[in-house]
């Protein structure tokens, strides 16, 4: 029979055994993170962003672009309906688009996107937006029936014009500044560079 002493031994060696077996065995579970919430972690809504000039007049925008577009969904017939239609396509793609913009930039998802300029792309939203409102109301203002649902859609879009206009100019001035600072930036960044390598050559003369 075996004693105590040596039953513990097994014990240790087979507990040792099925230890070192673990370590080395490529079937081990793993403890990775989980990243699934980490983008929308760090989400907040940025009221600062809702109480400048451009949170207030994109909220402008897509309010009044809703408004003509649902003015416009109102008219039952119409013959030619060309205004009517293209009224319609330009209404909805820009509460759509400026929409969507309003909640990336009210969310700060641009800051999680640094690779895409922003600010160029509002410019060409809002521009874009100022010259098809400015063509489908005029369109439509000459195009119409003279019915009540035309005539406020084509106010609204008039109005709606107005704020784009605004904006566009807003955003030009923002992009223009944007891009001197990084041209400043890329040029001292430059200059810095340049310095470096000449003091390391003077320190280095062996080198030259």
């Amino acid at each position: 029979m075996r004693t105590t002493e040596e039953t513990e031994g097994f014990d240790g060696e087979a507990s040792n055994t099925s230890m070192i077996s673990g370590a080395s065995s490529p079937y081990q579970p793993t403890t990775e993170p989980v990243h699934s919430m980490g983008v929308w972690r760090g989400l907040r809504w940025d009221v600062e962003y809702l109480k400048s000039y451009f949170g207030i007049l994109k909220l402008v925008e897509v309010v009044l672009a809703l408004i003509g577009f649902i003015c416009i969904e109102t008219i039952m017939m119409c013959s030619p309906c060309g205004g009517v239609y293209f009224f319609e396509f330009v209404s909805c793609s820009a509460f759509v688009v400026t929409g969507v913009l309003l909640l990336i930039f009210c969310l700060n998802l641009h800051i999680r996107v640094p690779h895409i300029n922003w600010s160029l792309t509002d410019l060409i939203n809002t521009a874009v937006s100022t010259f098809f409102f400015f063509l489908s109301s005029l369109v439509l203002a000459f195009i119409n029936h003279s019915t009540g649902a035309e005539i406020a859609a084509v106010v609204f879009g008039f109005l709606v014009t107005c704020v784009y206009g605004a904006n566009t100019f807003l955003a030009i001035r923002r992009w223009r500044l944007g891009s001197g600072c990084q041209g400043a930036s890329h040029s001292s960044e430059y200059i810095r560079a340049r310095t470096a390598s000449r003091g390391e050559m003077e320190a280095r003369p062996e080198l030259v």
